[in-house]
């Protein structure tokens, strides 16, 4: 997040500002008789969901004007802070956003943070639409006796020191140890596992931050155990993931071939890509490998496995209760079937010792702002099909609208959809028929605030300084990580 020091005022008293009576709203308004026909429509965050959202809406209506606010002062959200350095192809999609954010009825408006800087019901007064798509940037707690034990991190803390979330660049984990264990089987698990793993040489190519490549050049870490509450069958990676850790080069994997008893009977009917995915899991853990893949296993000097039916019930400490030294996990058993099945404890227990531990039980999304309606159990701001219950003319999209599940084009299927209701709503008359100000009024609310917008040209010499200092060595970029020297560089 960026830095705030240059605002004046209690936190208090400027959540309640307001512009004066001379440049209230409605004055605003008199202003923009041309705009008539034009829909102000604002999206919060510009990730994946505020991106698409953005592109559908700027297609499908021939003069609606779109705004993208942002609270880091760089755009992409997790395209740029959680892909995985060594899956490029997948940032592929920044171009596309691009192209979104060059249209000159497009505008990104970076380092102002709704619900902080200025409120939804602010710019509720300014748009005729407001889409929330701000994601999920909070992770589920474990909940469990030493958590706060140095040596345990959640996934997600460890994915932005990696990625360069600047909020994450004093993580400074600990790799000194033999052992990781990660808590979650999903892709998220599976990446942090890769990096543990990778050798640095295979990543020193990558966007990966100067920093975290420096500490796995330093990294004792060989063993990564990748624990999961129930069993293989529910296992929530996909293959692709599966079969670069299978493929990693220098290291071997370990599965119990007993954990994966009778699974080859109850695989036939499952769908297509769990079929795949469990039939890969299956050979690997109990075919013998071909001798060439039985000589690259036997000169791995690192390891993953993959241990089934176990919950975590305490993070173990060190000695003298310094930091993290093991986890202790309850034997569970599976109860239920299909989509209801849940592991319950057996009553077992066993320690497994580890240096780090690494929670990736999923990401969660945060209320935004009193006015807006929010779900905590599920972590979402409640909705039909995008449209936020009892707010007319406020939306969302993304993780907020559905919680933290699927892939980039899932997201994209999702934020199309949300765009096309909204502009359902607007064509059947729904939306606020005047004119609306839009960003005339948020830019001079943020002005009397003294908040500083990025735009997407500051955005653009930020990229260029960031690919320059890359190209030195050999790097796609280097990322800049300090908010304060982002802006000392555009001139602030």
């Amino acid at each position: 997040m960026a830095p705030r020091c240059w605002r004046w005022w209690p936190w208090s008293s400027w959540t309640r500002t307001r512009l004066p009576p001379s440049r209230s709203i409605q004055n605003f308004g008199q202003h923009f008789s041309t705009q008539e026909q034009t829909p102000q429509i604002c999206v919060v965050g510009s990730g994946p969901a505020g991106f698409y959202t953005a592109q559908h809406l700027l297609k499908h209506h021939s003069r609606a004007h779109v705004d993208i606010y942002e609270k880091q002062l760089v755009p992409f959200g997790l395209v740029r802070f959680g892909v995985a350095p060594d899956h490029p192809e997948v940032k592929n999609v920044i171009n596309t956003f691009t192209q979104t954010a060059r249209s000159d009825r497009c505008a990104f408006y970076g380092n102002v943070e709704v619900g902080r800087d200025v409120t939804v019901q602010e710019l509720r007064d300014a748009y005729h639409a407001v889409v929330l798509s701000y994601g999920a940037e909070d992770h589920q707690a474990l909940d469990i006796p030493g958590e706060e034990l140095p040596g345990v991190f959640s996934a997600r803390a460890f994915v932005g020191w990696y990625n360069g979330l600047p909020e994450n660049r004093e993580l400074a984990p600990d790799l000194s140890c033999d052992t990781a264990v990660i808590l979650g089987q999903g892709n998220v698990a599976l990446d942090v596992a890769r990096i543990l793993l990778t050798p640095p040489d295979h990543l020193e190519k990558t966007d990966i931050t100067e920093a975290a490549l420096g500490a796995l050049r330093q990294s004792r870490v060989k063993t990564v155990w990748i624990v999961g509450r129930r069993g293989p069958l529910q296992v929530a990676f996909t293959i692709k993931e599966l079969r670069e850790m299978i493929q990693l080069p220098g290291t071997q994997p370990m599965l119990d071939p007993a954990d994966f008893l009778g699974l080859q009977d109850r695989i036939k009917e499952a769908a297509r890509p769990r079929k795949r995915l469990m039939e890969l899991l299956l050979r690997t853990a109990t075919e013998k490998p071909g001798v060439e893949e039985a000589a690259r296993r036997a000169s791995a000097s690192r390891a993953w496995g993959l241990r089934f039916f176990r919950s975590p019930q305490q993070v173990l400490p060190s000695p003298d209760g310094r930091r993290a030294a093991g986890i202790r996990l309850a034997v569970t058993r599976l109860e239920g079937i299909g989509e209801a099945t849940r592991a319950v404890p057996t009553g077992d227990v066993e320690d497994l010792p580890c240096g780090l531990v690494l929670s990736s039980i999923g990401y969660k999304s945060r209320p935004i702002d009193p006015s807006v309606p929010f779900d905590p159990k599920l972590g979402v701001v409640p909705n039909m099909e995008g449209r936020v219950v009892d707010v007319p003319g406020l939306y969302c999209s993304g993780w907020v609208k559905r919680g933290p599940t699927g892939v980039i084009t899932t997201t994209m299927t999702d934020s199309f959809l949300t765009g096309q209701i909204l502009l359902q709503d607007l064509k059947a008359g729904h939306l606020p028929s005047g004119p609306r100000p839009g960003s005339a009024f948020i830019k001079a609310l943020l002005d009397s605030r003294g908040v500083w917008p990025v735009s997407f040209s500051d955005w653009e010499k930020l990229d260029a300084e960031e690919v320059s200092r890359g190209q030195a060595s050999g790097k796609p970029r280097e990322k800049l990580l300090d908010p304060q020297e982002m802006l000392r560089l555009l001139g602030h």
